[in-house]
């Protein structure tokens, strides 16, 4: 493998690394649930993202490579965001956000407690 793959394959694993620290570091010291959701599922997946985009480097340096960290690096990108959503809306439902939600707006009911206005 040549100096400059061994420099892009630790960046990225430096840079991964970092993001899923932030993200872990995030977890513990915020307090209130939807900010502690935020954290992990943000910065952890942008560190497994370089983690994986630079064992995806290595392995094409090194031989034929393989697309299985791209299949896995899909599958975290599709899945992260809607378990992170449904984590999010058994926060609101039960109440246990730790603040007051804003008022729906006029025009349209969205996803909230509040209940749908009377039909005219």
């Amino acid at each position: 493998m040549n100096m400059l793959a061994e420099i892009l394959v630790t960046a990225m694993i430096v840079i991964g690394a970092l993001f899923t620290l932030i993200g872990s570091f995030g977890l513990l010291k915020l307090n209130l649930p939807m900010s502690r959701l935020h954290a992990p599922t943000k910065a952890g997946t942008l560190g497994v993202g370089g983690i994986l985009l630079a064992s995806m480097l290595y392995s094409f340096a090194d031989g034929p490579g393989s697309l299985h960290e791209l299949l896995i690096a899909a599958f975290l990108f599709v899945t992260a965001p809607v378990s992170a959503y449904f984590i999010a809306k058994v926060h609101i439902h039960r109440g246990q956000l730790g603040q007051d939600l804003p008022p729906p707006p006029e025009d349209s009911i969205w996803a909230t407690r509040e209940k749908p206005l009377p039909e005219e």
